[in-house]
């Protein structure tokens, strides 16, 4: 079959494949820090990087034979990367809360952006930071405001008991520490 008369997605469908979802009703809270850093990614594709790939898809276009250059389908393909990834992050900056956390500073009780440590039933204790959808980072202890163990400490205090359901079952949690950054 001819190349010329293949689908490519039109790239609105696609947009939101693999993204992490808004509750329904929502809203999407993000840290200062959050937002500068998306803000940050979102100014350098649309003056760094989409230039870029514009001026060497503009070259490898004027080459001639585009259906065997590299250069150029790999061009196109990144630019569609790159304008899909512009058009989510301009959606999700249009739509974010920016939370200051440092507000809740000397405050003992779990909002947004608390970083709590807890101890599960077997005397484990591990320390997450509840950040918003767009900016956790696992590896970090990072968690998203929106997921079980989120939901389930949000408003405790130092010292409270809250139960998580688990694959394993109802697990209960104690917090012993929540802290705040410093305001700046």
């Amino acid at each position: 079959m001819n190349k010329a008369f293949t689908k490519e997605p039109d790239g609105e469908d696609d947009d939101e494949v693999g993204l992490p979802p808004l509750p329904p009703g929502g809203k999407n809270y993000i840290t200062p820090a959050g937002y500068r850093r998306l803000r940050d990614e979102l100014l350098t594709l649309i003056d760094v990087e989409r230039p870029k790939v514009v001026e060497v898809v503009h070259w490898a276009a004027s080459n001639g034979d585009r259906s065997e250059n590299g250069d150029y389908l790999y061009g196109k393909k990144r630019l569609r990367e790159i304008d899909r990834r512009i058009r989510f992050l301009t959606r999700r900056l249009d739509i974010a809360e920016v939370a200051d956390p440092s507000a809740h500073f000397g405050n003992d009780q779990i909002f947004f952006g608390a970083t709590v440590t807890y101890a599960n039933t077997s005397g484990e204790e591990r320390t997450i930071t509840i950040k918003g959808i767009d900016e956790t980072d696992n590896l970090q202890g990072e968690v998203s405001w929106v997921s079980p163990i989120a939901r389930a400490l949000l408003k405790a205090r130092e010292g409270d008991e809250v139960q998580l359901m688990t694959p394993g079952g109802l697990e209960k949690l104690e917090v012993i520490e929540v802290r705040y950054p410093a305001p700046s």
